[in-house]
């Protein structure tokens, strides 16, 4: 059965086929050397010992019962809210109230700087076009290797977005930012966190409700358009949380098309 869901940006109508779910988030796997960054330790899930019992049934135990430990911000796909960089504790299960929104994705190859350094600029974002009403901004970057699902960006300087275009991003309407790379920013800035500041206003004018995704991973195949994006994330009282961002490809209705 197609469950569909309408979406109104401007004076067009789109439908998406709820159906149909592209995730585009990485799977946290015990052990796995990558997606992380900023030197985490890899994720870890080992099963509760108690005495002779042990929670694992392949190890003889009744039950699966295993504990977890992670970065957020540093092992695979996970949502940050302004609490990330400020001096007041924001939780971002608190602010992520509407996790479902219109959104574009985007394809960019960020240009290669004199000093080596690979940048997202503000001409490139313009260029793409962006359409007016969405509230997500998922960015592509190319190349797009495989690779990306295991990486380990700790050392490798990856790339990151001008300010100039961070401030474009916020001045179109965008709420949520979704990237496959670790970070908006550079990965050593000398602590100023300069892209993160820009796209929350901090501490001038906060929009306490927007978000950044980081470390997701948009498949070759799913093409570049508008998208209904949910963000799910752990109810977690925490500035951040692993999350499994979700697009479904929104096409002009009936309605619309008949117009």
């Amino acid at each position: 059965m197609k469950i569909k869901a309408q979406v109104k940006l401007g004076t067009v109508t789109y439908e998406a086929d709820m159906s149909s779910p592209i995730d585009i988030s990485l799977p946290l796997i015990h052990g796995a050397d990558g997606p992380k960054c900023f030197h985490a330790p890899s994720v870890s899930i080992e099963p509760v010992r108690s005495g002779s019992w042990v929670g694992s049934t392949q190890l003889g135990g009744i039950v699966n019962f295993k504990n977890v430990m992670l970065n957020p911000h540093g092992n695979g796909t996970h949502t940050e809210c302004v609490g990330h960089i400020s001096t007041e504790e924001v939780n971002i299960n608190d602010v992520l109230k509407e996790s479902i929104v219109p959104a574009q994705l985007i394809t960019i190859t960020p240009e290669k700087q004199s000093d080596g350094d690979h940048i997202i600029q503000v001409s490139q974002i313009t260029e793409a076009k962006l359409i007016q009403g969405i509230k997500a901004l998922v960015i592509r970057t190319s190349p797009n290797y495989e690779t990306k699902k295991t990486r380990d960006y700790s050392e490798t300087n990856p790339p990151y977005l001008s300010i100039a275009a961070l401030n474009y991003i916020v001045e179109c309407g965008v709420e949520h930012l979704l990237i496959d790379l670790p970070s908006v920013d550079r990965e050593y800035d000398d602590g100023k966190l300069a892209g993160h500041r820009a796209f929350w206003k901090y501490p001038e004018t906060i929009d306490i409700k927007k978000t950044i995704t980081e470390l997701v991973f948009v498949n070759k195949s799913v093409r570049d358009g508008l998208y209904l994006c949910d963000i799910q994330i752990i109810n977690l009282a925490m500035d951040a949380s692993p999350s499994r961002p979700i697009l479904y490809k929104l096409t002009k209705s009936e309605l619309t098309a008949s117009k």
